[in-house]
Parts: structure tokens; C-alpha cells; sequence
């Protein structure tokens, strides 16, 4: 018998794919049910933890921050002013291909009233030529199409002079044979492989590669074909997505703590986990303060914190695995600045923009567009709240150095601007997202560990799915659940993806006549 959170759902595309758990008992009897670990509070170990605890193991949350959400995490500040307000690292999109992670956060708001949407996803190049994608269709090729007929920097031209035979593997992306094929070269070889026209290059670098916060130059080819597909040529959900209308904290993962806590979880915020011991076909994990017996253990962890936890436990896994976890590399640091303006900005500004040939800048937000706590500290103060991104910051570059560039191309981007007095000013400057260079696939760690109690979860983990970044958590975070629970022979968590090929038999077939690179 399924509960409300086992019924698969999708979206709007008729060719999304569902996968069922292994068949097993719907949940745990009060006797027998497991004590489990969940390292890590962010989107992942949300979902593992969600899926465990709803089927009645006894759930401990260990997180070494002092709230829940990980990278999408928020703190309460006080600005210059006096204004209470809440700092994260700002603006992420919703995609409406995400399945997962909206089902996760379905769980405490059925109708998702928390996210709204934005209309379009434009993208603006510093020559005066901007692309939107509001009016394209959104089911393949329609879509692809649609943008060759709409799009300023990418025209039937540009169409004609590119490798039609080498970019046919765009037609039909598979996992994990795209990585087969692909994980061999850049996201920019492979582009100048197709001849992909050099003035619409940033359509592929900020709408894509840019979103691993990487160089597309050490990029592996295969994440580009993987989004490619995922966002534009394999699903029909587009490129339209949704914001949360408050601040993470508020809007996402309060609600969710509350509703683990009412199913019986243990939330430990403000406690890393110094190791991790295997323990009587089960583990101890042990903190600053107590070491605690587990019978099930799930590491969600960023790509250091789990390379950091591995290395000081080393009874955990084989050699083999133990030197995968620790070839994990992370992203080059990005910066987000967030000002709060004493005057609004142009009321024709797009909520979200994305930016290219700025020098460094990758986007700007308003947030007082989309979120409630911006909003009205905007209408009470006559002004607006600007957010500024600058992803894979170049080696050796200053912080502060990348800070006052960031707000010189604001003033570009956005000349009103220049008139306005910064009432406050907050920067997030991180090195934490993972890095997918080329040829790194098969090192990645999976989901399974070597041990049957140990299941790993993250965007940093390999999935032979096609999905990516916060879907890439959400779904290895149910997964890594529904592993622990088949263990126990208690059925796991329904998921959902785009669909695992190419969307046609006509597509498809194209897409075999490709090369290997």
C-alpha cells in the first residue's frame, strides 16, 4: 500500500520516467525499526532523512552548521539600519524537471505556494544582444527550433555552419554512455568540435557549464550533453523554474525540520562528526561530545567534508574506494554579493538576468522582484535589494578586488544604479561545490559503499541518472535511503527523471549515427 509521498508524480512532460523502489513492507514494525545516521543537513540528507524517517527508522541528523539546508542554508543578520534580514548565497533556480526535490519539499507544502515563478530566463551578452527563452516552445525539437527562429546570437545561419554528425549525440543522451563517450574532453572542445557558433557560445557557458561553477575548459563534455538534455533537449519542462518567496531558512528547510522532528528525528545542528567506525554490521559515529551506535549510516556531505570525514575514519571502506574520495576536487571560489539600495532599480528589470562578456559578473538578481523579506524591506525603505554572482573566480584573485568589480559591471549592466547609496552590503565567498573535470567519471564515489549499513548522497556522487545539481542531491539522497531500506526489506521512496534517452525514435536514431570523439 502506497502513502501520499510513494505516488510518483511529474510534471508536464508525458515522457518523464518513473522509478519504483524494490518491493519490500511499507515501513518498519515499532520493534524492529533501525537506528540510522544522516552526516550532512542539506538537500541530500533532507531526502534521506525524509524517506527513512517516513517509514519509521529512528533518525539522528548530524549537522555541522548551525541550521539545515547546507549550501542553500541562511542566517538571520542585522543590516546598517536596523533591519532584521537573512543572508544565504542567494539566487538558485526551481526547475520544473526537478521532481525530486520539489516531491521532497511537497512533504510540507503539497500545492509548493512557497515557490513562485519567474517568467523568463534571460540572458544578456555586454555587445546589446539578449536572448530570452520565455517565448520557446518547450518540447523537443520544437524547442530548439523555436530558439533558432527567436534567438539574436544563434540563427539558422549559424545552424547551417556547424558539424550537424558531430553534435548529433546531443539528440540522445544516455547514462552512463554519455560519460563513456564524452568524459574525455571539455565542454569547450567539444563545442569547437561542433563548430558551435563562437557569438552564442555563452548560451552554452552560462545557461550550462557555468551552473557547475567551473571553467568549461577543464568541464567534462559529458555534464554539458547532460544538461543539455536534462534542460532543453530531452525534457519538455524548458527553461522555466521557480524561486522560493522567502528566504531559504523560512520557505524551505524550517518547515522541513519541523516535519522530520514530528516523525520522531533526532536534528543535531552545531555537531560535526569527527568519525565514523564500522561497528557490528552496523557503525559508531562519534562527535566532540558522545559516540553514538547506528545501525545505518548515510554520508551527505560537500566533496571536502566527505573527503575529510573518510580520511580521519579509516576503517571505513577498501583502498580502492578510500582514494576515489580522496581525488574529489572542488570548484574554483564564486562570490555573492548582495546590496541593499537606497533608490529601486528600473521597474522594466527582470527579476533574475544572466550576464556575459561583464568581466567575471555571471548574474544579477532582484530579489525584491521575488522575495517577501526583500520586498518589503524595499517598500519600506523606497528601494531595492540587487544581487550579484560571480562563478569560478579566477586563480589568485582577490576577494575584495572581485567585490568592487562585481559592482562596477552592476553599474553597467544597470546604469540606475550608479546614483544609489548602498545602505548595506553582505558577501558569501565559497570553494565548496564540487569540480567534474574531464575524466574524472568513474572515480566518483556511488551511492552504494562497501559496506551494506553505508550509502553515500550528494551532488557529488555518481547517479547513472540524468539529472544534475540540486536534483543530483535530492535524488542520490532518496536513493541512498531506498538502499539502506532494501537492505531491511522495506520498500523505498518512487522517483522520477526525464526521460533516459532521447525523446524519439527519430531522435534516437540520429543520435546513433555519431561518432565517438
Amino acid at each position: 500500500m502506497n502513502t501520499p509521498h510513494d505516488i510518483p508524480r511529474r510534471g508536464r512532460d508525458r515522457k518523464a520516467e518513473v522509478l519504483r523502489a524494490i518491493p519490500g513492507r511499507a515501513r518498519f514494525a515499532s520493534g524492529d525499526a533501525p537506528r540510522a545516521a544522516v552526516i550532512g543537513g542539506g538537500i541530500a540528507g533532507l531526502a534521506a532523512a525524509t524517506a527513512l524517517a517516513e517509514r519509521g527508522a529512528r533518525v539522528t541528523v548530524y549537522e555541522s552548521g548551525d541550521a539545515l539546508g547546507g549550501r542553500l542554508a541562511g542566517r538571520r543578520i542585522r543590516l546598517a539600519d536596523g533591519s532584521a534580514a537573512t543572508m544565504s548565497r542567494g539566487f538558485h533556480a526551481f526547475f520544473r524537471q526537478y521532481y525530486n526535490l520539489r516531491g521532497l519539499l511537497r512533504r510540507t507544502d503539497p500545492n509548493l505556494a512557497r515557490l513562485t515563478a519567474l517568467p523568463d530566463y534571460p540572458l544578456w551578452h555586454s555587445g546589446g544582444l539578449t536572448d530570452s527563452f520565455a517565448r520557446v516552445p518547450r518540447t523537443p525539437p520544437l524547442s530548439a527550433l523555436g530558439f533558432v527562429a527567436l534567438s539574436p546570437t544563434f540563427g539558422w545561419r549559424d545552424l547551417a555552419t556547424m558539424d550537424a554528425r558531430a553534435a548529433l549525440p546531443l539528440l540522445d543522451v544516455r547514462v552512463p554512455e554519455v560519460y563513456e563517450r564524452f568524459d574525455g574532453i571539455s565542454a569547450t572542445a567539444f563545442l569547437e568540435g561542433i563548430r558551435f557558433p563562437e557569438a552564442a557560445h555563452h548560451l552554452a557557458f552560462e545557461v550550462f557549464s557555468r551552473s557547475f561553477f567551473a571553467d568549461p575548459r577543464q568541464l567534462s563534455a559529458a555534464e554539458l550533453l547532460l544538461m543539455f538534455h536534462i534542460y532543453f533537449l530531452g525534457s519538455s519542462e524548458g527553461l522555466l523554474f521557480d524561486v522560493p518567496n522567502e528566504p531559504f531558512p523560512q520557505a524551505l528547510w524550517e518547515p522541513l525540520g519541523d516535519y522530520l522532528q514530528r516523525l520522531g528525528a533526532d536534528i543535531r545542528t552545531g555537531t560535526p562528526v569527527q568519525t565514523v567506525r564500522p561497528r557490528d554490521g552496523g557503525a559508531e559515529v562519534r562527535t566532540e561530545t558522545a559516540a553514538d551506535r547506528y545501525d545505518a549510516v548515510v554520508l551527505a556531505l560537500d566533496g571536502a567534508g566527505l573527503r575529510r570525514l573518510v580520511a580521519d575514519s579509516p576503517d571505513l571502506g577498501t583502498p580502492p574506494w578510500r582514494a576515489d574520495i580522496a581525488a574529489l576536487r572542488n570548484a574554483p571560489p564564486f562570490l555573492v554579493s548582495r546590496l541593499w539600495l537606497d533608490r529601486p532599480v528600473r521597474a522594466d528589470r527582470p527579476g533574475f538576468l544572466g550576464t556575459s562578456g561583464y568581466g567575471g559578473l555571471d548574474n544579477v538578481s532582484v530579489l525584491d522582484r521575488y522575495e517577501g523579506e526583500a520586498a518589503r524591506w524595499a517598500a519600506r525603505n523606497g528601494g531595492a535589494v540587487v544581487e550579484l554572482h560571480a562563478y569560478a573566480v579566477g586563480e589568485g584573485e582577490q576577494r575584495t578586488d572581485v567585490e568592487r568589480r562585481l559592482v562596477r559591471q552592476l553599474y553597467e549592466v544597470y546604469p540606475e544604479t550608479r546614483a544609489a547609496r548602498v545602505v548595506d552590503a553582505r558577501h558569501e565567498w565559497h570553494a565548496d561545490c564540487p569540480l567534474f573535470p574531464v575524466g574524472t567519471y568513474r572515480r566518483r564515489p556511488t551511492v552504494r559503499s562497501p559496506h551494506p549499513w553505508l550509502a553515500l548522497a550528494g551532488d557529488v556522487v555518481r547517479c547513472d541518472l540524468p539529472v544534475a545539481l540540486m536534483e543530483r542531491a535530492a535524488t542520490t539522497g532518496f536513493l541512498a535511503a531506498n538502499t539502506l531500506l532494501a537492505e531491511h526489506g522495506v520498500k523505498g521512496q518512487t522517483l522520477w527523471t526525464v526521460p533516459r534517452t532521447g525523446r524519439s525514435a527519430v531522435m534516437r536514431a540520429l543520435g546513433s549515427l555519431a561518432s565517438t570523439p
